[in-house]
């Protein structure tokens, strides 16, 4: 919308989504917020007779309306042009057996594989090839209704459910490529067919893991050049023929033994990988895509670094990773396993120097309460033998899973031949399982100054060091600073627009970064998506720094998450792509020295660290860490609805079994149970006996003084509401109330209200 208006274009815009910022008043000329289908859709083309369509930037949704509105011949009647990708290219995109036959007659090699449209198609083509095979469905997105299977059995039910899930009722039965290298390259084309490569991207886990659940890196660590501009061929030469204008994703399958290459499928839009991509260089996909759309070519859009865009190659002295986020947690009895279907809630990006540094950063991004890579959960306490077998299948531990297996002895080899990781990225892991093995063995003590030195610069983070040598993070800091060992940055130059960047640290590099003078205020973003925490949160960070800006102040933002709004390089006026700890949130402030910090508006990721930043010297700007903690802390609410004679549920908070059925018995069942500090009802359960709440609080993690579990009295057959309330600190506003159709026992964020 931004490109576009800028170019002198009026914007119609069509969404159902009230999370997104895109669907605030002012970003488009007019916003329809409604159901994005056919009928909805002829209406409003029939309303405001737009001159053009632009279906490649929202996703399949946008692709598959498109060709539905050209197939029942709206945009025909209305003289709507469809432009950035033709509807042709899109079925020799996005429709299997027609994207075969162009692969074909390109003489780029795909996986051996026939279309079924029939359950009995499906097993006489099953027949032919032989098992193992991967079912892919037309016009899907996420790997959805898609999988392996082994056996007949598996077969049979696979292409059952893929058939219903493709809306053309196809599927591609397709030869196993399990376990070949899985690699990636974001293209883009101008209309001019100036072609460029964005950005290369190498999966670490092998073909059989979506590559939305895969950790992978950019650029390519382990990939030979001669490979890589095999890949870039072969990729040109799709576009070509395809007719994209504007980003293109392209998937293959590498097979090391042999050197055999596949093309798996590609994207003739943007996805989830184009938003990484863009990130990861600095290229502004979308953005790129939307003037080239317009008729623009690259060769008039600048280029920081060689004049234009048609230059353009990817650069930067610095790896990144991008990992998943999972929430397995949620789901009881759902099985946390990997596989061709797309398992993860969100993800975390980040920057380093080095793999290793980019690697550990990731990790301590992910808010799931853990800064390294070792004893995670119980692995430590496990066997070889247990946890061998635990790597058979890949899952959301797989990682932690290896870092001890290292620790434990397990070879190299052995591990990847069980989890066809490359060797290369298990010898990184057990160079980090060796330094760490060194530091534990001054356990109780600060390592000696030159382990310390080498612990940073391989991405080890304090509070992970802390936990390890059981000492307080806030001595690890003070030793390193004291060695003047502080975070240094520099910048990733953005791409197609004048004077712009965005900033990592690194503890490998000299700093490279200024700052101004100017009066500034620090926002912290909500990190990883995830159940109950999701774009909602980034549009309130947005807005904060747009209102903060306009308000006269600098507006620096920290988040880690490719996916969001917050991380687009011209949110605010400087962003720092790190992840929201307290050593990462730390040294930018004092680096940058603005007047505060605010924490609400991320949702619970900056509150988790609001108290220990305002313990360090960071001044909390707005709710104050005190009132956060008194709305989260249940014996101060209670005490405080009490003052405010305002009534609510009987209830309690325990940190052991005993003080919970004490509560228990005194309340009476049915109980609501929860842990404090948490949102999206993580862990949330109605309990209606002893039993029950034994049960819970056996399972229950992190519960201590601190961390109680509360208890409520579960209301049943209520009816829920909420209020949506603004204070200055004296006076205060309700703008919305809303009813939930759904009965108490319905978390807010699944039930339907009004």
């Amino acid at each position: 919308c931004k490109a576009l208006r800028s170019l002198g274009y009026q914007i119609v815009l069509v969404n159902s989504n009230p999370a997104t910022i895109m669907t605030d008043p002012g970003i488009a000329d007019k916003t329809y917020i409604e159901p994005l289908n056919i009928r909805t859709l002829t209406e409003i083309i029939e309303k405001e007779r737009p001159d053009a369509l632009l279906p490649n930037l929202g996703g399949q949704t946008g692709l598959n309306l498109s060709s539905a509105l050209a197939a029942e011949g709206v945009l025909d009647k209305f003289k709507v042009k469809v432009i950035g990708v033709n509807l042709d290219a899109i079925k020799r995109g996005e429709d299997r057996e027609t994207f075969k036959e162009t692969m074909t007659r390109l003489g780029i090699e795909t996986a051996r594989s026939d279309i079924a449209t029939t359950q009995e198609q499906a097993e006489d083509i099953v027949e032919d090839i032989g098992l193992p095979v991967v079912i892919r469905p037309s016009y899907t997105m996420g790997g959805t209704g898609g999988g392996f299977a082994y056996n007949m059995e598996e077969f049979r039910e696979l292409a059952r459910r893929g058939l219903a899930a493709s809306p053309v009722s196809q599927i591609l039965v397709e030869e196993s490529v399990l376990g070949w290298e899985e690699l990636e390259l974001e293209v883009v084309r101008d209309a001019k067919n100036q072609k460029i490569t964005v950005c290369f991207i190498e999966n670490v886990d092998a073909m059989g893991v979506h590559t939305g659940d895969s950790y992978c890196t950019a650029p390519m660590l382990t990939i030979s050049e001669e490979l890589q501009q095999r890949l870039q061929k072969y990729s040109y030469d799709i576009v070509d023929a395809i007719e994209v204008i504007g980003g293109t994703n392209v998937q293959f399958a590498h097979d090391p033994k042999t050197g055999r290459v596949v093309v798996i499928e590609i994207n003739p839009r943007t996805s989830r990988s184009s938003a990484l991509a863009s990130k990861a260089t600095g290229f502004p996909i979308a953005l790129v895509s939307s003037m080239l759309a317009s008729g623009m070519t690259l060769d008039e859009i600048p280029y920081w670094r060689d004049g234009t865009l048609e230059k353009y190659t990817p650069s930067g002295d610095y790896v990144v990773v991008k990992f998943a986020r999972w929430a397995f947690e949620k789901f009881k009895g759902v099985e946390d396993k990997l596989g061709t279907q797309m398992r993860a809630v969100g993800e975390v990006m980040s920057i380093g120097k080095n793999y290793k540094e980019a690697f550990q950063k990731s990790i301590r991004s992910l808010e799931n309460g853990r800064y390294g890579l070792g004893f995670a959960s119980n692995f430590n306490k496990l066997d070889l033998d247990e946890i061998m077998e635990r790597l058979l299948e890949p899952s959301s531990e797989r990682q932690f899973l290896l870092y001890e297996a290292i620790r434990k002895g397990g070879s190299i080899d052995t591990l990847h031949a069980r989890t066809h990781i490359k060797v290369w990225f298990l010898e990184q892991m057990k160079e980090l399982v060796e330094l760490e093995e060194q530091l534990l063995g001054h356990k109780g003590s600060l390592p000696p100054d030159d382990l310390l030195l080498q612990a940073k610069r391989d991405g080890f983070a304090d509070k992970y060091l802390a936990q390890i040598l059981g000492l307080d993070e806030a001595a690890i800091r003070e030793r390193r600073l004291a060695l003047d060992l502080a975070e240094s940055w520099e910048p990733v130059p953005v791409s197609g627009v004048e004077d712009a960047a965005y900033y990592f640290s690194t503890y490998s590099a000299e700093d490279k970064v200024g700052v101004s003078d100017r009066k500034k205020i620090m926002v912290l973003g909500g990190g990883p998506n995830r159940i109950g925490q999701g774009i909602e949160f980034d549009y309130c960070c947005v807005h904060t720094a747009f209102a903060l800006r306009e308000a006269g102040f600098e507006t620096i933002m920290v988040n880690c998450n490719p996916e969001t709004v917050s991380t687009d390089y011209d949110t605010s006026d400087k962003l720092y792509f790190e992840p929201l700890t307290v050593e990462d949130v730390l040294s930018i402030y004092h680096k940058e020295q603005p007047e505060g910090v605010v924490v609400q508006f991320g949702g619970q990721t900056p509150l988790n660290i609001a108290a220990e930043l305002q313990a360090a010297g960071v001044t909390i700007l707005g709710t104050s860490p005190a009132t956060i903690d008194m709305a989260e802390d249940r014996e101060q609410f209670n005490a405080m609805m009490e003052k405010l004679g305002i009534p609510q549920p009987e209830s309690g908070m325990a940190s052991t079994l005993d003080e919970a059925i004490q509560i228990a018995a005194r309340i009476g069942y049915p109980l609501m149970v929860r842990p404090s500090y948490v949102l999206g009802g993580r862990a949330m359960e109605v309990v209606y006996d002893e039993k029950m709440l034994s049960e819970y609080v056996e399972k229950a993690v992190d519960v201590s003084p601190k961390r109680p579990i509360l208890i409520d009295k579960f209301l049943e057959d209520a009816i829920e509401a909420e209020a949506d309330a603004i204070s200055d600190g004296t006076d205060a506003f309700v703008p919305a109330v809303m009813e939930h159709i759904e009965m108490a026992g319905v978390h807010s964020g699944d039930s339907a209200c009004v």
